[in-house]
């Protein structure tokens, strides 16, 4: 079986990206979506070396787009999250760098025809009904192919684009703050600890981290030890969310967990010291089981969301004069990757529209996937 594929990569993510006409001739059903591109990806090894798969959650992604020209959006996207070592792919949550790889590839596939001057691609989220943007530049109508921007996390150079999430809260539980709370207490192998549960971007929960031993001086290390309290934070966080049932066994992808600190000096993963003055906050985010090595942009959004509610933990980390009420539009978040910062725009009553964020991304190639079915790898 073979299935065609686009690699991009988009931000810190690489995506794959697939022709929903294509999809369909192998795969209808949201199961048989699944059964796909766990096969595509050789989730079920680990090492994912009988397929697409990098082996890491950051490069175990893939979209599956549909133009759709009479829709509320230019397209539509399926992102799924594919398991490593796991054939479980999950499509419930969202992630804004293969978004950023989905405005390139649908201006570089005709998707969306490029205008003179900028070209803004419209993409709703299927997984959870958000509405994403990208802004790319098309002087004289002319489709990039290689750019300089860079960003945290990535040496290499791609093409410029602005991100935004168009009114980014309660897409999947239908509400900012899903138990009606600002900061809420959940129960972790016996202790209560503060967080903040927030649906914005993606469902997320945010801990401080002195709160779960984690210090944020420095990001080099894997967080080994506090692993399966982070792991335990986001089961309770789901059930108080309402995004599983207690019969229901818990979410790899979302809720996203986070932990954060005020700012201050921090060693980043790649060994640079990071001074206090040039952050607001810093951010430690779990992706599926492991670290994050940088932020996924739908976290990045949901601490910039928190960080507006006044008594939140993220509220609460941020420098006295910084007050979450002041109306600051910028937040820098402090990652192992080094700084990103986030706009949040409002609109003329003062109630936030979009959170933006600027990115980059590049093709790396087209291929013609040989799909074939999964065997369990045991060395």
């Amino acid at each position: 079986m073979q299935l065609r594929g686009h690699w991009y990569r988009g931000g810190t993510s690489k995506c794959w990206l697939f022709d929903a006409e294509d999809v369909a001739r192998h795969a209808t059903s949201q199961d048989e979506i699944r059964t796909l591109l766990a096969d595509a990806f050789g989730a079920a090894d680990a090492r994912q070396l009988d397929g697409v798969g990098g082996g890491t959650s950051t490069t175990s992604k893939a979209a599956i787009i549909a133009g759709s020209p009479d829709g509320p959006a230019d397209l539509d996207y399926l992102f799924a999250q594919v398991g490593i070592g796991d054939e479980t792919v999950e499509l419930g949550s969202n992630c804004g760098n293969c978004a950023t790889a989905i405005a390139l590839y649908a201006v570089q596939t005709g998707i969306v025809p490029p205008d003179d001057g900028i070209t803004r691609v419209s993409m709703r989220n299927l997984n959870t009904g958000a509405v994403l943007s990208g802004t790319i530049a098309t002087p004289g109508g002319r489709i990039p192919k290689s750019g300089l921007a860079r960003v945290p996390g990535s040496s290499a150079a791609g093409v410029p684009v602005s991100l935004s999430f168009h009114a980014p809260w309660g897409q999947t539980t239908g509400a900012l703050l899903p138990t009606g709370s600002v900061t809420d207490e959940i129960m972790v192998e016996g202790t209560r600890i503060s967080a903040t549960l927030v649906d914005a971007g993606a469902p997320a929960v945010l801990i401080p981290a002195d709160e779960v031993g984690i210090d944020l001086s420095s990001m080099t290390d894997g967080m080994s030890e506090q692993l399966p309290r982070l792991v335990a934070a986001r089961a309770a966080a789901g059930l108080a969310m309402g995004l599983r049932k207690p019969e229901d066994p818990p979410q790899n992808a979302v809720p996203k967990v986070g932990v954060v600190a005020p700012a201050g000096d921090y060693t980043a993963a790649d060994g640079s010291l990071i001074a206090a003055n040039t952050h607001d906050i810093r951010v430690r985010m779990l992706s599926m089981l492991a670290p994050h090595p940088a932020i996924g942009l739908t976290s990045a959004v949901a601490v910039s969301l928190a960080a507006a509610l006044p008594s939140s933990v993220v509220a609460n980390a941020l420098p006295a004069t910084r007050n979450p009420e002041s109306g600051a539009l910028l937040l820098r978040i402090g990652t192992p990757a080094g700084v990103i910062t986030t706009e949040v725009v409002t609109d003329d009553n003062g109630l936030v529209s979009e959170v933006a964020l600027h990115r980059a991304a590049r093709q790396l190639a087209v291929a013609d996937i040989d799909v074939a079915h999964s065997v369990a790898q045991t060395a």
